[in-house]
This record gives C-alpha cells, structure tokens and sequence, in this order.
C-alpha cells in the first residue's frame, strides 16, 4: 500500500535501459522556457518594483532606467548564450568558474549558486502570495505566511515526479501570463501613445533640471542605486545555461533558443512595466504591489453595466503573476539539485547528492532546497524586500565570477580565437554591470538583509572545503589497502574456469563497487574468518545511474562496460590464487533494494550462501560521517537478514582519516 500510495503522489519509477527515457525526461526550447525561463521572467514581478521604488520622486528618470534595464538583460544573456556554446555540457556558473579561475573560485560560485535557488524558491512563492494578498481581503492577511508553505509543499511534492512533469503542469499558467502583462503593457503604451513625445521632452527637462540643481553626479548616483535596487530583475538569466543537460538534442541549439525567448520576453516586460509605471503615474501603496497599483490604474475603471470587468482583469492579470511567480520557484528545484549534484560529484557536497530516484530525480537535492527555503521564509517572515537583497547579492556574485572567467579566457586565449575581442568587449561589459550592481547592492542594503546572506554563503563555503578535506582523508586510507594489488597482481591472461562451481557448496557473495584494496580486503578477511571453509565466491555490484552519468545512452553503455570490467577482475584474481568464482551485476538507480533482489536470487540458487558487504570504520565515530558515506552495508544487512539471508558487515579501517 505505501509503495502504491508513493506511485500516485510521486510517479511510477522510469526505466533507465528504455533508450527513449532521455527523449521522455527532456524538455524542447518552449518548455525550458516556461520551466528555466519562468525565473527571468517572473522578477518583472519585484525587480522593477524595487527599482521604481528607489527612484523616489525622481520618476522622470525611468526611460533611463528602462534603456539600461534592457541592455543590461541583453548583454548578460548574450554571455550566457556564449556559455552554452563553451560548455555545453551544462554546470553554468560553478562549472565556468572551477575551469576557468580555480577550484577555490568554483566552490565559491557554486555556493553563491545554491544559495541563489534556495531564495529563487523562497522569493517566488513570498513573491506569488503578496500578489494574491493584494486583491484578497485585509481580513485574510493572516493566512498569507501559511500558504507560502503550503505552495512549498505542493512544489516539492510536483518536482519529485520529473522535471518534464512538472514543467508541463505548469505551461498553461506561464501563457496566461504572457498574454495578460503583454495587454496591459501594450494597452498602457497604447493609451498613451500620443503623449510620448511630451513625456520624452518632459524627462530630458527634467533630467537637466535635476542635473543643474543636485549636480550631474548625484543624479548619476540615484539612477545607479535605483539600477542596482532592481537588480532581480537580472535574476534567473543564468538558470538555462545550468540547466543544459536536460534540455532536448541538440542542447546548444535550444539552449541558445530558450535564451532568445527568455531575454526578449523578459526586456519587453521589465521594461514595459517600468514604462507603464511613469505613464500612470502609479505609486507604491500599502500592501500592495506596484503592479498591482499599475493594473488598477490601467483596467480598474472598466465597466460594462454593473459587471466590474476591470476588476476581474486585474484579478486574472494578479493570479496568473502569482502563479507565474510560483512556476519561477520551479528553476530552484530544477537547476539548485543540478549544482548540488556537480559539486557532490567533485567531492564538495556529500555524495548521496549526486544520486537519482526512480523517477530520475535528485531527490535529495529537492528536499534540501525546500526545507532551506522553508527556512529563509521564517527568518524573514516572507519579508519580499529582504529576500531580493539577499538574493540579488548571490545572483550577482555568481555573474561576476562567471563573466571574470570569461573575459579572462578571451584574453588569455586570444592568439586561437579570431572573434575573441568583441567576445571580449560582451563579457567584460557584463563584467562591469555585474560587478557595479553587485558593489551598490551590498554598500546599501548590507544592513538590511544582505549580511545574512554573507553569513550564509560563507558558512556554506566553509562546509564545502570541510567535506572535501574529509573525503581526501578517506582517499588517503584506501592507499594502503591498495597495496594488496600489488602483492598479487592481475594474471597477463585470463585464466579459464574448467569445472563448474557445487552450488550446495558454501559460497560468499561479496558487493562490490570498482576493483580496489576495498574488495580483496573483504575476500582475505573472509579466508581468516572460515579458514578452507567457503568454495565459492560470486561477485555482486550495481552500476548506479547519477547525475554524473545519467547523460545518454553512450554513457550508460560505458557504465555498464566498467561495471562488468571491475567485476571480471575480481573473478580473475580470485582463479589466480585458485578459488571459483562468478560474477552477477545489474544498473539501477538505487543499489540496497536492488542488491537485495540479486541476494535473494542467489540465495535460491546456492542455498549455503552467506552474504559478505565491507563498511567503512573510523576510529572515531562522528554523526556527520553518515551523511557523507551511503549506509549500504547496514541498510543490506537489514533487509536481509529480515528475509532470512545470513549476512556479515566486515568492517574496513580507515586508519588515515580525522574524525
């Protein structure tokens, strides 16, 4: 019952030897747009407002505002665009930055990178439900904090099913955005559409006017900070070209596709909007949004007989950016498990983070970006304003680490590359805006929100290098196991098995993994526990499907081959010092409940069976070690013990780690 309660909430699990099952899981340009895209696109909720906000009286500097708005957006993402064709296998910033600058500088973007989707997630929803809770009575206003959560939930429990289930859930919302925030940003220009000379010449006047009161540099100052208030509005640019590997073939092609359409219909809105601010004159109100202020000024007068139509269209026009918003939160479970999965892969993240469901999803990464969005809401209260500044600092690390890398790789590889000064010129401009709206966000809102995500980051860096050191003392441990291969190497030519093995025999089936010190160490441990006493010896291993692997069908034909190869190595040794052995292996994406399965079977076939499986010992134990190594032996052992298998957990020292 649960295991069919867990099928209709998250999904049946997929099966990864369908050579279609990469076609099914990946999304065409359309889809990444609304799924990668939603992101970019749905800050023209808050990035604008926050710009337009900061202007104060200034109002007539928004075409200013506008002009940069777009160029801004259209810069970064033609670097981003560029980002794909360079590294088209996907990984964005953190990737960018380890090739280009450094580990040190990658683990940096990468944890910039993962605090960034968290506060995508928390932002958007925070986001969403203040645009509902501006037409909701003020009675209601005390529900809005617990229906963030409940809109979490409900997120967290959609992304467990798939990336492409989810997205498509959620195209119908992203098209009514489009269409509503077009209409009323074409209606507004529209509407108005004669005065635009008078509000043309009324900005220039009032821009020399303020200019010849104030001076040309504190004006600059206050179009800069108001630039740089709205910098997430550039928020959600880069999750495309993280997201790469689950974008349909040929990757770049859509990648640089879903760019075009996520810059152009993110320029049109922020811009738009901004715009349409000015033309209506809107200004910020109490408990409300600017775009809901903006709507109400555009539609709120409409009536046909004592049917309010301008009411209901703002209603739809504020429902569909809510639910867009949420749509947005989407890029932090979808791009957030992605980077979290490179860095485990390289050793900066537990390792459990790299792996996938049966529903090809890096479940683990899911759930750690919902509670430490859960989190960032209760500490800010689902405050919007705190959450941007937070966000934006991160946001902007990242592009400016990312943009660094970039232009340092047209400059130093500037002999090969024909086209490498206007690449130059494109990322050192980004570069440029990048580092100002970074510098600006973080000299006026640190005390408002952008310490703690200083704190945050660095805390996270700190535990990154803390992994990495400890997973290098583990590595440093198994060397002397390893010198097991040495003492009795491999024979020059495989050696035949002439008789075939007694199945009533005694027989140890051994789990394996790669062929190491790790597995003869179990097989010599066993010979010292039952001295002449087991015939046969089978070797088990699953080749686990991960994020690493999980690339194509080429790539798990090679997982496949190695798996096969590490396992004929070990029945070759074991002949070698003449003892019968086999092998069995399976590819799955979970290796207990499979290795359970192939330890039943065997126990079918050789009834005296003992079930072997090494873990790790430390000399002392600590509680983060079992969130650092699988606990495969102990979670085996149970289950089959509970089948009714004999097993032994052999214990293997690991006498060179701390702690």
């Amino acid at each position: 019952m649960v295991e069919k309660f867990k099928q209709i909430v998250f999904g049946k699990p997929r099966d990864i030897k369908d050579p279609q099952v990469f076609h099914h899981v990946s999304l065409i340009a359309f889809l990444a747009w609304v799924g990668l895209g939603a992101d970019g696109l749905s800050s023209s909720a808050y990035g604008p407002d926050e710009a337009f906000r900061a202007l104060g009286v200034h109002t007539h500097l928004s075409p200013f505002l506008v002009l940069m708005t777009a160029v801004t957006i259209f810069v970064i993402s033609i670097a981003y665009s560029n980002l794909i064709q360079h590294f088209p296998g996907g990984g964005g910033g953190y990737l960018v930055a380890t090739k280009l600058l450094g580990e040190k500088a990658g683990v940096i973007s990468g944890c910039a990178l993962l605090v960034d989707y968290v506060l995508t997630i928390s932002v958007s929803v925070a986001s969403g439900c203040d645009a509902l809770w501006s037409f909701l009575p003020p009675g209601l206003a005390a529900y809005k904090f617990t229906a963030e959560f409940v809109v979490l939930g409900f997120l967290i429990v959609l992304n467990m099913r798939g990336v492409k289930e989810s997205v498509t859930f959620l195209a119908p919302i992203f098209m009514v955005f489009i269409l509503t925030h077009a209409f009323a940003i074409l209606y507004a220009i529209g509407s108005h559409f004669t005065q635009l000379p008078e509000v043309f010449r009324g900005a220039h006047v009032e821009f020399h006017g303020a200019v010849s009161m104030m001076g040309f540099w504190p004006v600059i100052f206050i179009l800069l900070r108001a630039y740089s208030m709205g910098g997430g509005t550039y928020t959600g640019i880069e999750a495309v070209s993280n997201g790469v590997m689950m974008l349909r073939e040929p990757r770049v092609k859509t990648g640089k596709k879903t760019m075009f359409l996520m810059a152009t219909s993110l320029a049109f809105t922020a811009g738009g909007i901004l715009f349409a601010y000015m033309l209506t004159h809107s200004v910020p109100s109490e408990g409300k949004t600017m775009n809901a202020v903006l709507f109400e000024n555009l539609f709120g007068a409409w009536r046909i007989g004592s049917w309010s139509m301008g009411t209901t269209l703002v209603i739809v026009t504020l429902v569909s950016e809510a639910c867009l918003l949420f749509v947005a939160a989407q890029t932090g479970f979808l791009d957030g498990p992605r980077v979290l999965a490179n860095m485990a892969l390289d050793s900066w993240m537990p390792h459990r983070f790299s792996q996938l469901s049966s529903r090809l999803v890096t479940n683990n990464g899911v759930y750690l970006m919902g509670t430490a969005a859960i989190a960032t809401l209760l500490y800010t209260h689902g405050n919007i304003t705190m959450l941007v500044v937070m966000y934006s600092i991160n946001v902007f690390l990242t592009f400016t680490l990312t943009e660094l890398g970039m232009s340092r790789h047209w400059i130093k590889d500037r002999a090969k590359e024909p086209r490498w000064k206007s690449q130059l010129c494109i990322h050192g401009t980004g570069l440029v805006m990048c580092l100002c709206i970074l510098f600006v966000t973080l000299y006026e809102k640190f005390a408002e929100g952008g310490w703690m995500t200083v704190i945050i980051t660095s805390v996270t860096i700190g535990i990154c290098f803390g992994v990495r050191l400890h997973y290098r003392h583990v590595s440093a441990g198994f060397k002397d196991l390893d010198k097991i291969l040495e003492a009795t190497p491999l024979p020059a030519t495989p050696i035949p098995d002439t008789e075939p093995m007694d199945k009533k025999a005694p027989t140890a089936v051994l789990t394996v993994q790669s062929f190491s010190g790790f597995g003869l160490h179990q097989i010599l441990s066993i010979q010292r526990l039952m001295p002449g006493y087991i015939r046969n010896y089978i070797f088990i291993s699953v080749g686990v499907v991960d994020s690493g692997n999980f690339k194509g069908s080429e790539e798990l034909a090679r997982l496949e081959d190695q798996t096969r190869s590490n396992l004929e190595k070990y029945v070759q040794w074991c002949r070698n010092q003449g003892l019968k052995a086999d092998y069995r292996m399976a590819i799955a994406t979970e290796s207990v409940e499979t290795l359970e399965h192939m330890c039943v079977d065997l126990g079918k076939e050789f009834p005296k069976s003992i079930v072997f499986t090494g873990k790790l010992i430390f000399r002392e134990e600590r509680w983060y070690q079992r969130l650092l190594h699988n606990e495969t032996a102990t979670a085996l052992q149970r289950r089959l013990q509970f089948d009714g298998l004999q097993t032994i957990v052999l214990p293997i020292r690991v006498l060179s780690a701390t702690g």
